[in-house]
């Protein structure tokens, strides 16, 4: 596929089909209004039957109309004038991509100038607008043996503003991002067997090159060395050896302290000996979602060149039955000390997170932020809408809520305390990987992660079990089934802020 803003007369193009768009009145009795002023008039029977509403995401082909220099027509609702934001953009675009799809054609252009008359809103709506694009182009067949061949389509974003700086850096930043995010959902839906933690970690390694980032891989004997009992302890029911990745990224002074994200990155997870049930385990090669949504943050951050030292660690490996393998009951003792009892081994994605906290800890960072496919009490809490997250750190919660309205991304403070973190206090050792009380699963998840977390360390932990994959029926550019790629751009914009 490709994407590309042009700056070009849009009566003046000779393309099979042209997208423009719709916006319904905000009156009752009003009709809705295509936003491309000869074509309003040449669809006015349209308008008039209501066949063309503006409702947001609401898709209307007019096949051979003939227009001009362009065989079809295509109009997309955006909903409200004054509900028209980035985010409601970007699902437009994810219907005007589909529909170009169906359509068959190998081409086609958009006129982005019937989105907006404001230019305030031009570079926000122009990154929306390619980021749907991309991230709805995204398909995941390539383990199909009579898969077909995906259609090369190119698609003109058109506008008169297209060599106005701030939209044209605006529009690179979103092919960036949903790129990086396509990169990432391809780790998370690649099968076990074909993504061990070796493979997540060559992968981190060779797209890295030509980026800037350096990247270094720990095999099994650097982290029994590096006295990473948590990691080791969960991978010791595989045979796969587990790994321990490590990406920098260098854009400021040497002195400047980084911006470090962690993730988990749990090729799959049977649950160890407290085994899963069988229905759905499938899905568990999504548990390392965490990690490579890290990965494809990591990467976005040098490919955008931001003016930041930044650090992604991700801790991988796999949560099998094994005779080696940690039973309940078993103490292991973390990176920086604290031992913990296993009381349940499907609640291992919090033990090698603290082996991974507690490097990132070591390296002083201004903030840490990590990522994990955690608990089922999240999907229970918030379903697959909004990733919960975590921190007491009120300037980072801050920080947390505006990257989150720049990037479109929903997400919700979950309460922590230190009534979470005496849950978590063990009998036989410093902690239990299980809560002593019932309920708040993912609160005294985090409250056990917070142990490692280095006192005055801002930080925030974010649970995208519900948000990690599956949320295509929500928002219409994601996979319905696959990865998702959630938070990478949130994650990025709290990256910018610290530039």
């Amino acid at each position: 596929m490709a994407f590309n803003l042009l700056n070009k007369d849009i009566e003046t193009l000779t393309c099979p089909a042209l997208v423009v768009f719709s916006k319904a009145s905000s009156q009752k009795d009003k009709l809705a209004k295509v936003t491309h002023t000869e074509l309003h008039k040449k669809l006015a029977a349209s308008v008039e039957e209501k066949a063309i509403s503006g409702k947001h995401q609401e898709v209307v082909v007019f096949r051979e109309l003939g227009y001009k220099g362009f065989r079809h027509v295509i109009v997309i609702g955006l909903g409200k004038e004054n509900k028209i934001d980035h985010e409601s953009v970007r699902q437009s675009m994810a219907s005007a991509f589909e529909a170009i799809k169906a359509l068959g054609t190998k081409e086609a252009a958009i006129h982005f100038d019937g989105i907006t008359a404001s230019k305030k809103d031009a570079a926000d709506f122009a990154k929306a607008t390619v980021e749907g694009l991309i991230l709805t182009s995204y398909v995941f067949n390539e383990l199909m043996s009579g898969k077909k061949e995906e259609k090369e389509i190119n698609v003109h974003v058109v506008t008169k503003l297209a060599n106005d700086k701030a939209v044209k850096a605006a529009f690179n930043e979103g092919v960036v991002l949903a790129t990086c995010t396509n990169f990432s959902r391809r780790l998370g839906d690649m099968p076990g067997n074909l993504m061990t933690p070796t493979i997540l970690a060559n992968s981190a390694v060779e797209a890295a090159k030509g980026t800037g980032l350096k990247v270094t891989v720990w095999d099994k004997a650097r982290i029994k060395k590096e006295k990473m009992g948590g990691l080791l302890g969960v991978s010791n029911g595989s045979a796969q050896e587990p790994r321990f990745i490590i990406m920098e990224y260098k854009g400021a002074a040497a002195s400047k302290k980084p911006v470090t994200f962690v993730g988990k990155g749990l090729t799959f997870d049977c649950g160890g000996i407290s085994i899963k049930p069988s229905a759905g385990m499938e899905e568990m090669k999504y548990d390392m979602c965490g990690g490579a949504n890290v990965i494809g943050t990591m990467l976005a951050i040098a490919k955008l060149k931001l003016k930041i030292n930044a650090v992604g660690l991700v801790a991988s490996t796999e949560n099998l039955v094994g005779p080696e393998a940690t039973k309940p009951g078993d103490v292991h003792t973390a990176r920086n000390g604290k031992t913990f009892e296993i009381n349940n081994t499907d609640a291992e994605g919090r033990l090698i997170l603290a082996d991974a906290l507690s490097y990132a800890t070591e390296l002083e960072p201004q903030i840490i932020i990590d990522a994990a496919t955690l608990t089922g009490a999240m999907v229970m809490a918030l379903g697959n809408t909004h990733t919960g997250y975590f921190t007491r750190n009120a300037a980072l919660k801050t920080k947390v809520e505006k990257a989150a309205g720049e990037s479109g991304e929903w997400v919700w403070h979950m309460p922590l305390t230190d009534f979470h973190v005496k849950d978590m206090k063990g009998t036989f050792a410093d902690l239990s990987n299980m809560s002593s009380g019932k309920g708040a699963g993912s609160a005294t998840a985090a409250a056990f992660l917070e142990q490692f977390v280095g006192e005055g360390i801002p930080w925030a932990h974010f649970d995208i079990a519900g948000t990690g994959w599956a949320v295509g029926n929500r928002l219409p550019y994601c996979p319905r089934k696959g990865a998702s790629g959630v938070m990478l751009r949130t994650f990025v914009e709290i990256a910018k802020q610290h530039a």
